[in-house]
């Protein structure tokens, strides 16, 4: 279960892995050597792979690494996020939201949107711009209405995370002393969140989280939002031209 965090997202603190509103800033020539910064180690093995890593709660800066991708997004964002409780995240998202170029979709559970602090950001979000909220974010459950427990995300069709982190303060154990964990009041789950950018990985799990959006959607009684008409054309395949008699 998702660890609340309190506070709403009127006040939210921006930071350096924070890249919203700088347009020179995309995941068009993102490597996982970006994220080495928020390890421990602060670099990788020689032995690393190219197109996956595993990062650890608790170890890992994980709050800042989620930041550096999701805010460098200019082209789609697919996600489907169980615990939802970040006010930073929140507001990156909202930002993507409003935004005319960019395809979103985001996918929430319905046990844990009706908790209070989950709740109250997401009445913040409806009140702020309803529109854009009801356009790309929808909240239910699994096609056989079991929990939606999935935990991550497809950005700009180059980057995908998946992994145990729950979207809160304890859940990605955000540090509360500058570049590193520990110091008063830090809590940690045991949790790790994978970063890839494999194509067909990422090809599949696209795939994968429209599909559980137009659940949801068809549970909450929505009718095909823009956003979503948009990416599921956008994932079909090309028909191809039938052979000339």
């Amino acid at each position: 279960m998702a660890t609340a965090r309190k506070g709403s997202n009127k006040n939210v603190k921006r930071s350096a892995s924070n890249a919203l509103g700088d347009p020179s800033q995309s995941l068009q020539t993102f490597s996982l050597l970006d994220l080495q910064q928020f390890t421990k180690e602060k670099s990788y093995s020689n032995t690393a792979s190219k197109d996956f890593h595993l990062f650890y709660v608790g170890r890992d800066d994980v709050h800042d690494i989620l930041k550096y991708v999701l805010s460098r997004v200019s082209v789609s964002l697919y996600l489907n996020m169980f615990g939802y409780d970040d006010d930073e995240l929140n507001a990156i998202l909202m930002a993507k939201a409003m935004d005319p170029q960019i395809t979103m979709l985001v996918t929430l559970d319905q046990s844990q949107a009706s908790g209070p602090n989950e709740k109250a950001l997401l009445n913040s979000d409806i009140a702020k711009n309803p529109s854009a909220y009801n356009t790309h974010f929808v909240v239910g459950q699994s096609a056989t209405h079991q929990i939606s427990h999935t935990k991550g995300f497809v950005a700009d069709g180059r980057v995908g995370g998946e992994g145990s982190t729950n979207w809160s303060s304890s859940g990605e154990g955000t540090f509360v002393e500058t570049g590193m964990p520990g110091g008063p009041g830090y809590k940690a789950q045991n949790n790790t969140q994978s970063i890839f950018t494999d194509s067909d990985t990422i090809s599949r799990f696209q795939a994968e989280l429209i599909a559980e959006h137009m659940t949801a959607q068809q549970q909450a009684g929505n009718t095909q939002s823009a956003a979503a008409a948009k990416a599921t054309a956008a994932q079909a395949p090309a028909r191809k031209s039938p052979p000339k008699k």
